[in-house]
C-alpha cells in the first residue's frame, strides 16, 4: 500500500507536465501563430477586391388565391360533375406548386433565350446555362404566404431584370394551365360540352331520318317522351356523382347514403314512366323508332344545357380571376453588392488559418518528441526503411 501512494501521486504530476509542455509550445511559437493568421487574413483579404462583385435583386409576389367562385351554388344541379371539376383544386399549399412551376424547365429555357444566357454564362450547352440560372436564384415561399425570388448577377441592372421575368414567364405558363378552380371547371366543361354536342348533333340526325308522320305526332312524344329523357339524364349526372364520391367518402358516410336514396329514386322514377309509356307507340315499329330517337335526342339536349351553363359560369368566374399574381415588391436594381462579403471572408480565413497553424505546432512537437524516444526513433527508421524499398 505505501509503494502504491508515490504512483498514485505521479499520474497528476504527470498531467501538469503534459498541459505545461504544451502551453510552452504555445508560447515558443506565438509569433507564428499571431502573424501567420494576420497575414492569411489580410491576403484574403487582398483577394477579395479582385474578385468581380455580385449583386442580388429581390421581388416578392403573391400567388393566385384558390377561392370559391360564385358558380359552386350552380354545381348542385350536376351532382358531382361540378364536384369532379373542381377535385383537384384543394391544395395543401399553393405556393409550393407555384415555385415549382418557376423552377420548371420550361420558365428557364423562356429565360435562357429571353436573355440570351448561353452567351452571358458561356455555356456550350443549354443545360449548363439552365444549370447556372438555378445556382444564381433563390425561389421560396414564406410563412407570410409570399414568394421571394433572389437572383444573382454581375450586372445589378440584369439581375433586376431576371428577377422581374420569373414573375412574368410564371404569368404565361399559368395561361397556358388550368390552376385556379375557374379554370379547371373551365377546362371540365370545356371538354364535356364538345363531347355533348357531338353526341347530340347524331341524336339530331338520326331523329330526322326516322321520318315523322301523323300517327307519331298523334302520340305526343314531347309530353311522353321529354320527361323520360330529362329522368335518364339525371340518373347519369347522380352515378356521376356517386362515382365522385367514392374519391373522398366512404360508403357509411351520410352524403354517400343520400346520394344513393336519391339514385334509387330517381330510377325507380324511369321504371315506373316506361311501363307508363303507349303500348301503342311501343308496338309500331315505325313510331316506336321515332319515340326512341327522339327520347334520345332529348336526353343528349338536356345534358348539352346543364353543361352549357356550367360553362358559361366557369368562363365568367375566369374573367373576374383578373391578374392572378399581384408583385408586392418590384424587383430593383440594388445598390450595393451581396456578394463578396469581405469582412467575413478575412475574419474566417484567419481562423482557419490560426487553427490549421496551431494543429501543426502540436503535431511537430509530438514528432520531435518521438524522435528523442530511442524505440520510437528505431521505429520510424524501420518505417522509412519500408517505404524507400516501396518506392524502390
Amino acid at each position: 500500500m505505501s509503494e502504491a501512494t508515490p504512483t498514485a501521486q505521479a499520474l497528476p504530476e504527470d498531467d501538469e507536465i503534459s498541459l505545461l509542455d504544451l502551453l510552452q509550445v504555445v508560447a515558443e511559437n506565438l509569433r507564428l501563430l499571431i502573424l501567420g493568421p494576420l497575414a492569411a487574413g489580410l491576403l484574403a483579404l487582398g483577394i477579395t477586391f479582385a474578385i468581380t462583385p455580385t449583386f442580388t435583386a429581390s421581388t416578392k409576389f403573391m400567388p393566385p388565391q384558390q377561392q370559391q367562385s360564385g358558380a359552386a351554388a350552380m354545381l348542385s344541379s350536376l351532382g358531382a360533375l361540378g364536384g369532379l371539376a373542381g377535385a383537384a383544386t384543394g391544395l395543401k399549399n399553393p405556393a409550393d406548386q407555384y415555385v415549382a412551376f418557376m423552377k420548371s424547365r420550361s420558365v428557364q429555357d423562356a429565360m435562357v433565350e429571353r436573355f440570351k444566357l448561353m452567351e452571358r454564362y458561356e455555356s456550350k450547352f443549354r443545360e449548363d446555362a439552365r444549370k447556372t440560372l438555378e445556382t444564381s436564384s433563390v425561389i421560396a415561399s414564406g410563412k407570410d404566404g409570399l414568394i421571394s425570388v433572389d437572383v444573382d448577377d454581375r450586372d445589378p441592372q440584369v439581375a433586376a431584370q431576371l428577377a422581374n421575368a420569373y414573375v412574368e414567364e410564371l404569368g404565361r405558363l399559368l395561361s397556358r394551365l388550368a390552376v385556379t378552380e375557374a379554370q379547371q371547371r373551365r377546362l371540365f366543361f370545356e371538354k364535356q360540352l364538345t363531347n355533348a354536342k357531338d353526341k347530340l348533333v347524331q341524336s339530331e340526325q338520326a331523329l330526322k331520318a326516322s321520318g315523322v308522320n301523323s300517327s307519331v305526332l298523334k302520340a305526343s312524344p314531347a309530353a311522353a317522351v321529354e320527361g323520360l329523357a330529362k329522368l335518364k339524364a339525371g340518373i347519369t349526372a347522380q352515378e356521376v356523382k356517386l362515382a365522385s364520391m367514392r374519391g373522398y367518402l366512404t360508403e357509411t358516410a351520410p352524403d354517400f347514403k343520400q346520394a344513393q336514396t336519391e339514385l334509387a329514386a330517381l330510377r325507380g322514377q324511369m321504371a315506373r314512366a316506361e311501363t307508363e309509356e303507349p303500348a301503342s307507340a311501343a308496338a309500331k315499329g315505325a313510331d316506336s323508332d321515332y319515340i326512341s330517337r327522339y327520347r334520345e335526342f332529348k336526353y343528349h339536349e338536356t345534358l348539352f344545357e346543364l353543361f352549357s351553363k356550367q360553362y358559361e359560369m366557369a368562363r365568367v368566374d375566369e374573367s373576374r380571376e383578373g391578374a392572378v399574381i399581384q408583385v408586392v415588391d418590384a424587383a430593383q436594381p440594388p445598390e450595393r453588392k451581396s456578394k463578396p462579403k469581405k469582412a467575413t471572408i478575412a475574419l474566417m480565413t484567419t481562423l482557419a488559418t490560426g487553427f490549421a497553424l496551431l494543429l501543426f505546432i502540436f503535431m511537430r512537437q509530438a514528432w520531435r518528441n518521438a524522435a528523442a524516444n530511442p524505440e520510437t526513433a528505431a521505429k520510424l527508421a524501420a518505417l522509412r526503411a519500408s517505404m524507400r524499398r516501396v518506392k524502390g
